[in-house]
């Protein structure tokens, strides 16, 4: 990587990122599976020792995988997701009562993050109306039709993970890695993004850019993963 000159750079370091997430915060990850976790950041709090989180996200990653390896060592109190399934550790945390979960159908969930990250309070959807989804939650009746009040979702820190940024934080995304970074990185109040390259203002494609770098407060280089799928 090119140190960049520019004073207002939004390039850090691991350490400078790290510091910024501390025990019980509330912490917004995108990725799906594993897929599109930033994997340094997450390798980083679980050697900081960073725990009792709020977690944000669309799963519980597997065991060994992403966001899974902060679920699986007990790092977290809270999980709102829109399933475990891939998790089995997740599983079991939860019938232990060592892991209060909120499940979220995949649709409300990206759209209650969405609507944390441009600002409103909530949305509302007949998603769920008339099933244990609608226990506790207000309702409202348009055009004769009832609907759930989904309150927004927003963070203390949302981590993301980009193909590339530039000095600034405009973020490109590589395929299927985009899912749902785009959403979390509008939602964090400090949004830290983990990309494999970082070039230098004026190289990436205008139309290439998904996330506006005013949306991201910091970006680190990554190191790569640390696994690898197998299907043996």
């Amino acid at each position: 990587m090119v140190k960049p000159k520019n004073t207002s750079s939004k390039i850090g370091t691991l350490d400078e990122a790290l510091s910024k997430i501390s025990d019980g915060c509330t912490l917004m990850f995108g990725g799906f599976g594993g897929v599109g976790n930033p994997p340094t950041l997450i390798n980083g709090m679980i050697e900081k020792d960073i725990k009792n989180l709020i977690l944000i996200g669309n799963d519980a990653g597997f065991p060994h995988i992403g966001i899974g390896k902060i679920v699986s060592q007990g790092r977290a109190r809270r999980l709102i997701a829109s399933h475990i399934g891939s998790n089995p550790v997740a599983g079991q945390l939860m019938v232990d009562g060592k892991l209060e979960v909120e499940f979220s159908p995949q649709g409300t969930l990206a759209e209650r993050i969405r609507a944390g990250g441009v600002g409103l309070g909530g949305i509302i959807t007949d998603i769920g109306v008339g099933s244990i989804i609608e226990e506790g939650k207000e309702k409202v009746f348009i055009d004769g039709k009832e609907y759930l009040i989904e309150t927004a979702l927003t963070a203390d820190v949302a981590i993301v993970s980009a193909k590339k940024s530039d000095y600034y934080g405009n973020l490109v995304y590589e395929t299927s890695a985009r899912n749902t970074n785009p959403l979390v990185a509008m939602a964090g109040t400090y949004t830290i993004a983990e990309v494999d390259e970082i070039v230098p203002l004026g190289e990436l494609e205008p139309t290439e850019i998904v996330t506006p770098g005013i949306f991201v407060d910091m970006v680190i280089e990554s190191k790569g993963v640390d696994w690898k799928w197998s299907w043996e």
